[in-house]
């Protein structure tokens, strides 16, 4: 099975996804989600996965405050917030995890449990 993992390399989250993957002995591909954001495809199936844009963002970020998307995010289309995203790879919460079949935003140890363990 193919893994990518877009990070960024002094966030927290990020270093406790590697080491989660470490421990389990899967080998991945880390990608600087500053150099190289997730395509449209990509960020396309993490929206069929989850059904909520907001999910996708780094909500807690600078870029996301700056861009005042608590209010704006509501009002683009589909077409709009890809854009975005794929602009500017700050906006999306990390890890963004991409498997042959699956996506998943954030660590959350269950899902990442879910499409890398029983996958195999």
């Amino acid at each position: 099975m193919n893994v990518k993992v877009y990070h960024l390399e002094n966030c927290s989250t990020c270093k406790k996804a590697a080491a989660w993957l470490t421990k389990h002995g899967i080998s991945a591909t880390f990608l600087s989600i500053k150099k190289e954001v997730p395509s449209i495809l990509e960020l396309q199936r993490a929206y069929q996965r989850y059904k909520n844009w907001r999910r996708l963002f780094n909500t807690s970020g600078k870029e996301y405050r700056a861009h005042n998307l608590s209010v704006k995010l509501q009002q683009l289309s589909e077409q709009e917030i890809l854009h975005l995203l794929r602009g500017n790879g700050m906006l999306i919460r990390r890890p963004f995890l991409v498997t042959d079949s699956d996506v998943a935003v954030g660590f959350i140890e269950s899902e990442w449990k879910e499409l890398l363990l029983h996958a195999q």
